[in-house]
């Protein structure tokens, strides 16, 4: 208990030196992420808010930031000490499940669903509860080398050679596509295709950058391939299906392109930096990647070698279609809020079409529909893509969101990796990541 007093004693004193300057007798306190483009633009949509007409001098917001480092362990600690220091607070897609019991769920109202659609919504979901406003969104994209692709479309000689490598490497002979219209199959003969320890021909080193390193955050990366086949964590009656045809084939294909060379043989240690680097080299033809990626590799001053030439598409089909794991940052509603009446009509706010296209001007990422987004589309058009994506292909796996999710990652990272790097068999894997799992969502 001491240590609690200690943190709510210092989050008091950090009220005191953070509020506004122009919300001094606010009485919504709302406590976000610091630091980046998500407290920018916080605090020019919470300085929307407070200048609207009707909006109570009562109801007015302030804000209030943590330190990044130890923040979720401490909002937890807070949370469950029963402050009241904050009103609404910062909660994740993969935390939800860890902070429900200290918030209260909300309706957004009607004008939810039409700025963000159904699939993004739900990132801040759990047990069917809407538990906050889903403010930034993070997914991924498939990068690839415009240049390379139209020369191969138009070489003869390459697709008779591509179509070997495909045949020799998965078992059937394919041929050149639009990227956009990729299966999982058509990337990874792509990447075989422009690796030259595959094909001594190819104009750049590697046919794309895996992220393979033992990191929670690499398993959402890799999981929208087994997703494409229909894989998942658990099904609707709660059991664990990880070791499924699905994961199966995806892992497998990891492993076929790590074993060939199709990507760097260090990529058993990489991850967001790692492939930037690798892909803004300009020695990868591919790379699946988180969306905030864009920005750098499509930035001339940054990465002058593939700026100009850098494509963008959703992750490649599988069976069952495209997948695209999203998850979000957002903001909800501490059970133990002083002024509860003034939160919620925030939060409802803060889920217009009003509110999201004043954070989306300020830097902020929301995925919206395509009729919201297309009113910012000329300043933000990298947002164009994040919310056609989520509304299509986005998706969260059964127990994503659970007490334990980071775990889940977390034990997956560790099996999956064991595999791909020839520590461990493709069952043990699949064993041990089972195993695991049923116990972490008994807890």
């Amino acid at each position: 208990m001491t240590s609690n007093r200690t943190c709510l004693s210092a989050l008091a004193m950090l009220l005191a030196s953070v509020a506004l300057p122009t919300t001094s007798n606010a009485t919504v306190t709302v406590l976000g992420w610091p630091g980046g483009s998500e407290e920018t633009a916080l605090r020019a949509a919470v300085e929307t808010y407070n200048g609207t007409s009707g909006v109570a001098d009562a109801d007015k917001v302030e804000l209030l930031f943590f330190n990044r480092e130890g923040f979720y362990d401490k909002l937890q600690a807070d949370m469950a000490a029963g402050s009241t220091a904050f009103d609404i607070n910062l909660v994740a897609t993969y935390s939800i499940g860890r902070y429900a019991p200290y918030m209260e769920p909300i309706d957004l109202g009607s004008e939810a669903e039409k700025t963000f659609g159904d699939a993004v919504l739900k990132t801040m979901q759990f047990d069917g509860k809407q538990y906050g406003v889903p403010t930034d969104l993070s997914l991924h994209f498939m990068y690839y080398r415009k240049d390379l692709m139209d020369a191969l479309m138009q070489d003869e000689a390459g697709k008779k050679k591509y179509a070997e490598l495909s045949q020799q490497f998965l078992g059937k002979a394919l041929q050149p596509k639009d990227p956009d219209s990729w299966t999982w199959d058509d990337w990874a003969a792509t990447s075989l295709y422009f690796s030259k320890q595959v094909n001594s021909e190819s104009p750049v080193r590697y046919g794309t950058v895996l992220q393979m390193k033992n990191l929670l955050f690499n398993m959402m990366v890799f999981q929208s391939l087994p997703r494409a086949y229909g894989g998942d964590w658990t099904d609707k009656d709660g059991n664990v299906t990880v070791d499924s045809k699905a994961y199966r084939t995806g892992l497998e294909l990891y492993k076929t392109l790590y074993d060939a060379g199709a990507s760097p043989k260090d990529s058993l240690s990489y991850e967001y930096p790692e492939t930037n680097a690798a892909f803004s080299s300009g020695q990868a033809a591919t790379a699946l990647q988180w969306n905030a990626a864009a920005a750098d590799l499509m930035n001339p001053e940054i990465s002058p070698a593939v700026a100009g030439v850098t494509g963008i598409v959703a992750p490649p089909a599988g069976p069952n279609g495209r997948a695209d794991h999203i998850h979000g940052l957002g903001l909800g509603l501490n059970k133990n809020a002083k002024n509860k009446e003034g939160a919620t009509r925030f939060l409802k706010w803060l889920a217009t079409e009003e509110a999201a296209l004043a954070y989306a001007r300020s830097g902020g990422s929301p995925a919206l529909v395509p009729e919201v987004v297309a009113k910012v589309a000329e300043a933000r058009p990298d947002l164009v893509k994040l919310g056609a994506f989520a509304s299509k292909y986005g998706y969260v796996m059964n127990g994503a969101t659970s007490a334990n999710a980071l775990s889940i990652y977390e034990l997956q990272a560790k099996e999956f990796t064991g595999y791909w790097a020839g520590q461990q068999s493709l069952d043990e894997a699949l064993a041990n990541t089972t195993s695991g799992m049923q116990t972490l969502l008994k807890k």
